[in-house]
């Protein structure tokens, strides 16, 4: 149990976990800071926090280190159409079971999680915790939030377009390019200068990171229940959805596991391949919605990704351990280095 708490920390389900859902009860006990017309602009000043967000993410990552990762394609192409064809699929093959318009919002919800790409920092510390590749986890995690700025708004607009609402994909992709890409480009071209100083500090900027994402969950769910968006989920829901993003999340790891298999990929990319391509991205969930749904609507499209975030956490920490623990594999993993 100990390990299994360790390894839980490491991948961020610790108290920044609790953290979020007391931002939700703090927001629904007392949404009126965090309304677009509150005098405190907290919805404004979180804006400007992403920006800040990716821009020590760019600082962080070496140009180096991305062109060596160019190598092992057939790992990368699988982990991106697992992240960004595979999810996406599944969930619109659902779509006829949720037939009434509050299942279509919640479907909506589900489709957004699943047009997200890949999160960085758990990806990588359970491919390392498994013995896996750490160079292409890093690599894939890295790449599939660059790929995302332009594949979840064109994701989001073929499905939002055959719907009642206008939705501006040029508008949208060029606000994600001015909040997401232009720091993270202008992070890496100074990472030769003062990529030491956020490898330096990392710990300190891991807090800002997880104080704004707070900043914008609490924002984006102080709308939603300023307008009574969730009067209609009761306990039964969430339990449900819990469940079908459980079930999400396992259904693409054993097809990754089968797929991987029959590419007869070694173990260490097999790992890779099943870690990064399972995963979602809260941060750029948060980030994202605060574009696609600049509304009410963005804390319950938040729902699903909080709760996959979560459980997919608990779920492939106790997979890694149990990976890890397989014969010979730890003797191996030193051999390799």
């Amino acid at each position: 149990m100990r390990k299994f708490i360790d390894t839980a920390k490491k991948a961020g389900l610790d108290g920044f976990m609790l953290a979020l859902l007391s931002m939700i009860l703090l927001a629904w006990l007392w949404p009126a800071p965090g309304m677009q017309d509150s005098p405190l602009h907290l919805s404004t000043v979180s804006t400007y926090a992403v920006s800040v967000i990716f821009f020590f993410y760019g600082l962080r990552l070496s140009p180096e280190k991305l062109k060596a990762g160019l190598v092992n394609w057939r790992l990368h192409v699988m982990v991106h159409l697992s992240t960004f064809v595979l999810f996406p699929v599944l969930a619109l093959a659902f779509r006829p079971f949720f037939q009434s318009e509050e299942g279509q919002v919640m479907w909506l919800a589900i489709f957004f999680l699943t047009v997200l790409p890949s999160t960085v920092s758990s990806s990588v510390v359970m491919v390392s915790i498994a013995r896996g590749n750490i160079p292409a986890a890093i690599f894939n995690a890295s790449i599939s939030s660059l790929i995302g700025v332009f594949i979840t708004p064109l994701w989001m607009g073929l499905v939002l377009e055959s719907g009642p609402e206008h939705f501006d994909l040029l508008s949208v992709v060029g606000k994600l390019a001015m909040q997401v890409l232009l720091p993270v480009f202008a992070g890496i071209a100074l990472n030769s200068r003062c990529g030491h100083f956020a490898e330096r500090h990392k710990k300190y900027i891991r807090y800002f990171d997880q104080s704004s994402i707070l900043l914008i969950v609490y924002t984006s769910f102080c709308e939603s229940f300023g307008e009574h968006l969730f009067d209609s989920l009761g306990i039964k829901e969430i339990v449900f959805l819990g469940i079908g993003m459980l079930a999400l999340f396992f259904g693409i790891y054993f097809l990754l596991t089968f797929i991987a298999g029959l590419l007869h990929f070694d173990r260490e990319d097999k790992v890779t391949a099943v870690f990064c391509g399972s995963k979602k991205s809260l941060v750029q969930g948060a980030v994202m919605s605060k574009v696609l749904f600049a509304g009410p609507e963005a804390g319950l499209m938040l729902l699903p990704i909080m709760l996959y975030h979560a459980l997919q956490l608990i779920a492939a920490s106790i997979i890694a351990q149990r990976m890890a623990r397989e014969p010979g594999v730890a003797e191996n993993f030193v051999l390799k280095k």
